[in-house]
């Protein structure tokens, strides 16, 4: 389930990606596949080790070549352990909810990227998520552990994009089928992974994602403007812009 737009992003093969935050890997998958140069990164060790593997067996499978392979790391997006500009493109998805500061982790991602490089970010939607956090105090912060921190309004995360220099070059919605799931496992407990219909909502949209049908195609296109769980910005860094 892919949530950033790659054709907005300008992905071409031979770019050098970074993948903050990466958790399982879905987005540095894509990446590969479209012959980018991955790096994937996560504070999650677990993580680190499964999409480490998962990338090794597409190497053995032949999807993708191993020089598209650079690296899955454990580190903090607060620190990143690169030069200036070391990459094309710089990606976090779903990440920045959970950090203090942001605004260090944004400006540290933009100083990785490359000066005419694209970024793109994506976090939980206003509306979607503050109905989340009203059901349920051990969805976010403090009672989960690592949870979310903050709800972002699409003002808020536009203008700290901006402020770490970036130029925006648009937004969007996604995953609308996926808010009543989160609405529905707050209701009846977010740890609640056995209930009867969170498993029933659950086989839905693994149903969906495999096989697409055009039924919940429309319905997405429809419903992500107003519904859409995440929302994601693209931003390119200046050419001009110092290191």
């Amino acid at each position: 389930m892919l949530t950033i737009r790659f054709d907005r992003l300008d992905l071409r093969p031979g770019d050098r990606v970074l993948d903050v935050g990466a958790g399982f890997g879905r987005h540095v998958y894509e990446c590969a596949r479209r012959g980018a140069d991955v790096v994937a990164l996560d504070y999650a060790e677990d993580e680190v080790v499964e999409t480490r593997a998962t990338l090794g067996a597409m190497v053995e499978a032949g999807e993708i070549e191993l020089d598209r392979f650079k690296g899955v790391l454990r580190g903090d997006a607060t620190r990143l352990p690169f030069a200036d500009a070391s990459f094309d493109k710089v990606i976090t998805s779903e990440v920045l909810e959970h950090i203090q500061d942001d605004v260090a982790a944004i400006s540290e991602m933009i100083r990785v990227l490359k000066p005419g490089g694209m970024f793109a970010a994506t976090v939980p939607a206003w509306g979607p998520e503050k109905i989340n956090w009203m059901l349920s105090d051990e969805y976010h912060a403090p009672k989960s552990v690592g949870g979310h921190v903050r709800i972002y309004s699409k003002t808020e995360l536009a203008a700290k994009l901006r402020t770490a220099g970036l130029d925006l070059r648009g937004d969007h919605r996604a995953h609308a089928l996926h808010s009543p799931y989160w609405w529905l496992k707050c209701a009846v407990g977010p740890t609640d992974n056995d209930h009867p219909l969170v498993t029933k909502y659950r086989k839905f949209l693994e149903w969906d994602i495999v096989e697409q049908p055009t039924s919940t195609r429309i319905a997405e296109k429809v419903l992500s403007p107003v519904l859409g769980k995440s929302i994601v910005f693209y931003g390119h860094k200046p050419a001009e812009a110092a290191s």
